[in-house]
């Protein structure tokens, strides 16, 4: 996946997870590939909800998983666009302890 095409996304799943990620696929796709991926297992109610995620980006009390270098998710229900601001917040992996 050329890097130049991607977008960055957030991506909610029939099993309630919650990644970040980049990808060229489709947001009507049956299943989504993301490269740099993470996972959300936290944030705080700061956040609202996970659209506050995809707009914010997570805050310093949310527990943001590293980052693998690819992920292919199944069972989606969500593909949601990310702001750069919240994109930037992503990277930063926090993970309040």
């Amino acid at each position: 996946m050329s890097e130049s095409k991607t977008r960055p996304v957030v991506v909610t799943t029939a099993h309630r997870g919650v990644f970040f990620g980049y990808t060229a696929d489709a947001d009507d796709a049956e299943t989504i590939r993301l490269e740099r991926a993470r996972m959300c297992v936290y944030w705080p109610a700061a956040n609202h909800s996970v659209l506050g995620l995809a707009e914010r980006g997570p805050l310093s009390e949310a527990r943001v998983s590293p980052a693998v270098q690819r992920i292919t998710l199944r069972n989606i229900t969500a593909v949601i666009a990310v702001t750069p601001e919240a994109a930037e917040r992503w990277e930063a992996e926090p993970w309040a302890s």
